[in-house]
């Protein structure tokens, strides 16, 4: 679920904020074309002379079912909405979506979750559910009800279940729980975050408005109001806190006592950590359940996990709406943790640490001293220059980097105290709010001071820094003339620092988001007392997205299965090294894998070796299950069943043994801004391992792109694409290399240098891995074969064998043997003849080879069960009956 964002924004950062609900008139059916079907009714309510526009989502199915009220984003529509709602309609929910007052073409004004219009509205839109035949009911007019959605329309959930005794469940995602902290923290103005929200909002509704109704757009006049006073006065007043104090979450805080899930995201300047935090301890204090997840990604960009967040949610509504006991909800406390950069696709990997109660944002307390004395320094007039942490939108993009070890940020001399940790002796991990105790004295003529605290991770040479989530937590200190001592408590996050690293505190006069007062003011500020980081202590970290059972031991029966139950969210520990194959690539025994909601195998008991200086070919028909075999070598995904070692090492997602492979795995991601030295650079200092270890020369020999090389790489063709990520791949020169259908996109003077390139590989010991759809392809590069189709082992072994030598080729068939195909077959070029055999057609080869006559002969759509050397009929090396899922 995303927030929408105006053009005009985009120049300056990106939209974000809320969402609301709605409904209203006359049903129009309409059928999803994806399968399992569902079906769509779009009416238009009228709520006290408001028409909310409403879509009505159920699946197949008879008999009375649960249902979801599903919210947008501030500044969208339900449209926004659609896939996640069809999502549930398909397992087993009536969902019921709609715009919110002023949005898409619901009608109304903008009045920020008015309890008296807003969430009236959802307490309507559930009086209409329980008229709804297929809705399940608890008692008479009481739906059993869940209530989602992200931002705004999380905060509607929340305020849902205050206002509405019969909403039964909530997931709120990314959102606030008092939104004048949110955008007046400690009294400090989040100027750029509310003018971006409010303009987006602050639009007329047409031509004929004018003064103060075109000014106030579709925001009710006294939302507007407050908005103005509080832009032009840099701070706000008490009505402002007041008004929005009123209509957050909060507000109703000891009403909410439903089963709540908390979906936070870490990049997010907009809505902190600290408003799920708040949120949790208040509801878990109701005695309600309450679990906590923090994700990659929030207000300023970077990946959400959407398709991860919005199966727990499913998983959320299972257990307490369709009450279902025997679902697993996952961890009271999830955290997602980057783990350097997926060579498949250039994004970010992740990993899950997970923990069975919630820590809090102090849990584990370690104190880091830090050194320098008292610091002077300005907020210059106008407060400009701005220093730079967060930039609305785009702190998530940046927030990616400097998980990543890259930082940009910026203070300017003269404007910010810094004060700085010896070099750490071992790894630290900090989860939560740091804190410090600091002195400030201020000659500003009131005697207060506007400061914005950060921590930065600073590297071994004391120059790289690299700014946590881009974030900085603002602070107003009064009455500090003659000095006052105060507490800053930093931004929450989850952020590993490297032994070797120093933590550098910064305090600064200005923030580009933040509105600092305009008159200058000098500023000193000493460190009383140390840093005081937490740690969460008793965090488990695993795989991301990965559901327990991959870990679990094999259900022996009910006891055992409850066992687990209680232990699920516990990791098992991988299996011990096999000394016996210590010098062998790859050895696969037994792999299976079926994706979830798949009604057959992508990979089923499959089993070979490979060994050094092999150039193995994967081969078989899209659809054959040669990328998911390749993603479970890598630990993208894991295994129903089955093992797979690497030099004897048990594959897991993140094991230490991967850093002998390399891959090019459904194609890569690049960052298209910089040039393709840069991508690579990027991408080996991820690894963290030295920078002389990565081969780079080697690596960009191979690539051969010349002078292409300095440029950016959204100019790249798709053929130097291909060219960089094999690169990127061979980067280290890993003793495996895997690839994945390289030549795609690739001329044929690219293919041929390819070819060589894998040959050549091979040829000094080590091992390559490439899988294709194409035979004769495969045939002059390889060395061996592995066969697949419809994810079962065909045949394995040499090249040579497989292929055969004789002349003649038996072609078995899945019907009847054909006159007419018998001579299409024998008028093929190449082909001597052709004549009926028991079994097939008997092919006379005069030219052809074996693995083109194949090509030619699915071209022709020839029902094939087989194809080998007539002398020997187990040798059959391509199993086709009935073809792959493309």
């Amino acid at each position: 679920m995303r927030l929408r964002i105006p053009r005009w924004a985009a120049v300056t950062a990106v939209l974000a904020v809320l969402a609301v609900l709605a409904g209203g008139g006359t049903w129009t059916a309409v059928a999803s074309d994806d399968p399992p079907p569902v079906h769509r009714a779009d009416r238009t309510l009228d709520l006290d002379g408001v028409r909310l526009d409403t879509s009505y989502f159920t699946g197949d199915g008879a008999g009375r079912r649960p249902a979801v009220l599903l919210g947008h984003g501030f500044g969208g529509s339900k449209d926004d909405v659609r896939a996640q709602a069809e999502g549930l309609a398909r397992d087993g929910y009536a969902v019921l979506t709609w715009s919110a007052r002023g949005f898409g073409a619901s009608t109304g004004e903008i009045g920020l979750n008015d309890p008296e219009h807003e969430v009236k509205d959802v307490r309507k839109l559930i009086d209409w559910l329980a008229d709804r035949p297929e809705v399940l009911l608890d008692k008479p007019g009481d739906p059993r009800v869940g209530v989602t959605g992200a931002s705004y329309g999380g905060a509607i959930s929340l305020l849902a279940a205050g206002h509405d005794p019969r909403v039964d469940a909530v997931a709120p995602q990314i959102t606030y729980w008092d939104l004048a902290d949110a955008l007046f923290p400690d009294g400090v103005f989040k100027k750029l975050w509310a003018g971006i929200f409010f303009s987006a909002g602050d639009r007329p509704e047409g031509p004929g408005q004018s003064g103060a109704a075109a000014a106030c757009g579709r925001f009710t006049p006294e939302l507007c109001g407050l908005y103005q006073r509080v832009a032009v006065a840099g701070k706000p007043d008490a009505a402002a806190r007041a008004l929005l104090e009123a209509r957050s979450p909060s507000a109703v805080a000891d009403r909410i006592k439903v089963p709540t899930l908390l979906v936070q995201g870490q990049s997010d300047s907009l809505f902190t950590l600290a408003q799920s935090d708040a949120a949790a301890r208040a509801l878990t204090a109701n005695g309600a359940p309450v679990a906590v997840d923090w994700i990659s990604g929030g207000h300023d960009g970077g990946d959400r996990e959407t398709d991860r967040v919005e199966q727990r949610i499913g998983t959320w509504f299972d257990r307490w709406l369709k009450r279902d006991t025997s679902v697993d909800t996952g961890p009271a406390f999830r955290v997602s943790r980057t783990g350097g950069i997926d060579s498949t696709n250039g994004r970010a990997t992740l990993r899950a640490a997970t923990a069975d109660r919630y820590p809090g944002l102090t849990a584990g307390p370690t104190g880091i001293p830090l050194t320098g004395g008292p610091q002077s320094f300005t907020n210059p007039a106008g407060a400009t220059p701005p220093a730079v942490s967060a930039v609305p939108g785009l702190g998530g993009g940046l927030s990616g980097l400097s998980s990543l070890g890259v930082g940009l940020s910026l203070d300017f001399p003269g404007q910010y105290a810094r004060f700085d940790s010896a070099p750490l002796t071992g790894q630290l991990r900090i989860t939560g709010t740091p804190t410090v105790r600091v002195k400030v004295t201020s000659t500003a003529a009131d005697g207060s001071a506007v400061l914005f605290a950060k921590v930065y991770d600073v590297g071994p040479d004391g120059r790289q820094q690299v700014l946590p989530a881009q974030l900085v937590a603002p602070v107003r200190v009064a009455d500090a003339t003659s000095g006052r001592t105060v507490t800053l408590t930093l931004p929450a996050i989850d952020h590993e620092v490297e032994s070797g690293h120093r933590l550098r505190l910064v305090v600064a006069a200005t923030d580009l988001g933040y509105a600092s007062p305009l008159v200058p003011a000098g500023y000193t500020v000493a460190v009383d007392g140390p840093l005081t980081v937490p740690t969460a202590p008793g965090l488990d970290t695993q795989a991301v997205g990965l559901p327990w059972w991959v870990w679990g031991l094999p259900l022996l029966g009910l006891a055992v299965a409850a066992g687990l139950l209680l232990t699920a969210r516990r990791r098992t520990g991988a299996a011990a090294p096999d000394p016996g194959l210590a010098t062998v690539p790859l050895v696969i025994t037994g792999l299976s894998k079926k994706y979830k909601g798949g009604d057959r195998y992508s990979v089923q008991d499959l089993s070979f070796r490979v060994e050094q200086g092999q150039v193995l070919g994967l081969l078989g028909p899209n659809g054959a299950g040669k990328t998911t075999t390749l993603r479970m070598l890598m630990g993208l995904i894991a295994p129903d069943e089955g093992e797979i070692r690497v030099f004897g090492q048990a594959i897991r997602p993140g094991a230490p043994v991967l850093s002998r492979v390399g891959a090019f795995v459904e194609g890569a991601g690049f960052l298209p801004h910089l040039s393709g030295r840069e991508n690579l650079d990027l991408y080996w200092k991820a690894t963290g391992r030295p920078a002389e270890d990565a081969h780079v020369d080697e690596a960009l020999r191979i690539a051969n792109l010349g002078g292409a090389l300095e440029r950016a790489v959204r100019t790249y063709s798709q053929g130097m694409r291909q060219r960089l990520a094999l690169a990127q791949a061979m980067l280290g020169l890993p003793d495996l290399l895997i690839l994945d259908e390289p030549t795609n996109g690739l001329d044929p003077p690219q293919i041929r240098e390819m070819r060589e390139v894998m040959i050549r590989y091979a040829a000094d010991g080590r091992t390559v891995i490439v899988s294709s759809h194409l035979l004769a392809e495969v045939e002059q590069s390889c060395t061996h074969l592995v066969v697949m189709d419809r994810g079962r082992l065909v045949q394995a072994g040499p090249v040579a064998e497989i292929t055969g030598s004789g002349d003649t080729l038996l072609v078995t068939l899945g019907g009847p043997v054909d006159d007419v195909l018998v001579e299409k077959i024998g008028a093929l070029p190449g082909v001597a003849g052709a004549t009926r055999a028991d079994g097939g057609i008997l092919v006379r080869l005069d030219g052809i080879a074996p693995t083109v006559l194949i090509g030619e002969l699915v071209s022709l759509d020839v029902p094939l069960t087989g194809v080998g050397p007539h002398r020997r009929l187990e040798d059959a090396f391509l199993t086709l009956i009935g073809g792959g899922a493309a």
